[in-house]
């Protein structure tokens, strides 16, 4: 009986422990976020999934963020700008998804 009683917390042990873990691999520090979006930006326009004209705008967009960035980083990041940041992020990330899946090609 007790095996059975610690087997049983040994695993909501484990099953509280997993979240956390996933959590954690999913997240990126911003500047991870950045060259992972700028890399993909780059391998659109390589293997022509990007035209040169969505490349140039979303070159645009992403420097535009980065200048943002700078800016909230210059007093300190609140949680609030992180947020913001991460928001507009994912924004960015999709407009990319959605433009190299759009069959516009150079």
């Amino acid at each position: 009986m007790k095996t059975f009683t610690l087997m049983i917390a040994g695993l909501g042990i484990a099953t509280a422990a997993i979240p956390a873990v996933a959590s954690a691999q999913s997240w990126q520090s911003i500047n991870a976020r950045q060259a992972n979006l700028d890399r993909r930006i780059d391998v659109g326009v390589r293997n022509g999934s990007l035209s040169r004209v969505e490349a140039r705008n979303l070159r645009n967009d992403f420097r535009q963020l980065t200048r943002l960035e700078a800016r909230y980083r210059q007093g300190g990041l609140s949680i609030g700008e992180r947020r913001d940041l991460d928001r507009r992020f994912d924004q960015l990330s999709q407009r990319i998804r959605y433009e190299r899946r759009d069959r516009n090609r150079r």
